[in-house]
């Protein structure tokens, strides 16, 4: 199956020419035949990367306060939605499903919605959280108006990113070609400078040979919630991995049993992802009428939310071995050379809505009085 998605875009390429590495990603990734999220659940010990919510129960159970602490500062709205992008296999949103249901008038008034296109993972999340009812769409999109709280962990890494490089005298696209033995192969295209105009401003003026990254779907999900959030009350949550600011560099990766491999190696069987720029996501959801705040780091963030706290109360009433694994999942999400700089929270919300909880000094006041047993 995997030769057969190397095939169908080798053929590709000779019928239409090198493709950009976005175009690359979508087929490797979603082709409904081979791609990757199409065939396979790749999370856990025995897929081929973990995410923060198969690490600690805490990273979900703190988000769903977060939805809660919004859901009150938004003036309680009944029904609410609260939608999750690329949910995995539904852990974070079971987690924080328990902790919401510590919160009763907020657990009865939302209505679940999860935006996933794998049909593997779908089954999944079925088994997981059937008994909540939810719905699922394909694409944001397709969530039905109203008061909104979605949230999305590691979902922006993985959409198709484009790359280009600073020429001699304009930029360039990076593209997915064939080589001389016909394997695929990166190539520079043509410089032309209306290359440039889809490099961020600041980065324009870049040596020769600098390699920059663009994700045009991130950038249109951004515009998309922020006109969403400018109409509709709302908040939205992204934790992810990447830089605060714009910057030169190729970031695209390819994991396959929790190792590099490499990114054009074997099309449908590893990961594709890349670092978030979250200066860029930010910005253009400000510029169609969102507030943003962040990014700030995984660490800080949780640390804001209570996640010590939380573990306290675990471990008062856990096995040594539960202690143990406990405190060993808090510390990988917390830690600075693991999880708790590299990756980052960012927040939209609607324009007349308060700051958030976890972008601010203090613990939020709507969840000091839920219990963290």
């Amino acid at each position: 199956m995997t030769a057969g998605i190397a095939a169908k875009i080798a053929r590709r390429i000779r019928t239409e020419g090198p493709l950009s590495v976005a175009a690359y990603m979508a087929i490797a990734l979603h082709d409904p035949e081979g791609g990757y999220y199409a065939t396979r659940d790749p999370i856990g010990a025995r897929g081929d990367f973990t995410t923060a919510p198969e690490i600690s129960q805490i990273f979900g159970e703190l988000i769903g306060l977060w939805c809660a602490d919004l859901w009150c500062r938004m003036g309680q709205p009944d029904p609410v939605m609260l939608a999750e992008l690329g949910p995995g296999r539904g852990v974070l949103m079971s987690d924080a499903l328990r902790a919401a249901g510590t919160v009763p008038d907020f657990r009865r008034a939302l209505r679940l919605y999860l935006v996933e296109s794998s049909p593997t993972l779908r089954l999944e999340q079925k088994e997981r959280l059937g008994k909540a009812e939810p719905d699922w769409v394909a694409q944001v999109n397709d969530l039905p108006d109203g008061p909104m709280l979605l949230i999305a962990n590691e979902f922006l890494d993985a959409l198709p990113i484009r790359q280009f490089v600073r020429g001699t005298r304009e930029w360039s696209e990076r593209m997915v070609g064939l080589d001389a033995d016909g394997d695929l192969a990166f190539v520079d295209g043509t410089e032309n400078p209306a290359s440039a105009l889809l490099v961020p401003a600041s980065l324009r003026p870049s040596t020769p040979g600098t390699l920059v990254e663009i994700c045009p779907a991130a950038l249109a999900l951004a515009a998309g919630l922020g006109t969403r959030l400018r109409r509709q009350p709302g908040a939205a949550l992204f934790i992810d991995y990447g830089g605060s600011l714009s910057a030169p560099g190729p970031t695209l990766r390819a994991v396959s049993q929790h190792r590099p491999v490499g990114v054009l190696a074997s099309p449908g069987t590893a990961d594709l992802s890349a670092h978030v720029d979250f200066a860029a996501f930010a910005e253009t959801a400000r510029l169609h009428g969102a507030k943003t705040y962040g990014p700030v780091v995984q660490g800080r963030f949780l640390v804001a939310l209570g996640a010590e706290r939380r573990l306290v109360a675990l471990i008062a009433r856990a096995t040594p071995d539960q202690r143990n694994a406990l405190e060993a999942g808090v510390a990988r999400l917390l830690d600075p050379g693991e999880m708790g700089e590299l990756f980052k929270a960012v927040a939209l919300v609607s324009p007349d809505l308060p700051q958030p909880p976890g972008f601010e000094q203090d613990f939020p006041d709507c969840c000091e009085s839920v219990p963290l047993g």
